[in-house]
């Protein structure tokens, strides 16, 4: 019995681990569709605002978020200039920490038998189990150089988990880019 309590903490967070991807969303400004679909050359935005957390502010995260957007966005044709770009792209980040609980009942799903019964009590003697772990979020934006205004905003955000390594991290980073930027240039919407 004492085994099976030690378990399975961790055959939930495994299983609650394994479940984690990245989710994605993004908005745009429906009369700037044209715009950017016309856009060739991009440049980097300063950072507007430095997060206190220096898991986000920090050259090491700053590069690898480049890298990742400047990465995918060459594959597909745009071009990285210093002067007179077509937009200017910026990125923002935050890590919050979040509790879960789970409840398991000592039967896992399977109904009350007596045989079992007199085994874990008249009860069934379920657990709480509390969860701490560590969710990012990753804002791009898309700024019209020469008007200045937003047109297009891709968010990302993923389960760290509970002790984030720089790799699965990094990992997570480029599957949150790619995931955002396979929707710029946006498509125009169609009518009902």
């Amino acid at each position: 019995m004492r085994l099976l309590s030690r378990v399975v903490p961790v055959l939930v967070g495994l299983g609650l681990a394994s479940c984690a991807g990245v989710d994605v969303g993004t908005s745009y400004d429906p009369a700037a569709v044209e715009r950017i679909e016309g856009f060739r050359t991009y440049a980097w935005l300063s950072q507007p605002q430095k997060s206190q957390d220096s898991r986000i502010n920090n050259a090491i995260t700053d590069a690898q978020v480049k890298e990742a957007v400047d990465r995918d966005l060459q594959e597909r044709g745009y071009r990285k200039v210093e002067a007179n770009p077509d937009f200017l792209i910026g990125w923002q980040g935050a890590i919050d920490t979040r509790l879960s609980e789970e409840s398991v009942d000592s039967y896992y799903g399977y109904p009350w038998d007596p045989f079992w019964g007199s085994f874990y009590g008249p009860y069934g003697g379920g657990q709480t189990y509390l969860r701490q772990y560590d969710v990012g979020t990753l804002i791009l934006d898309v700024v019209d150089a020469k008007q200045k205004t937003l047109v297009w905003r891709g968010t990302a955000q993923t389960d760290l988990g509970d002790s984030p390594s720089i790799q699965s991290t990094g990992n997570k980073l480029d599957d949150g880019v790619k995931k955002m930027l396979e929707r710029f240039p946006p498509k125009p919407e169609k009518p009902d």
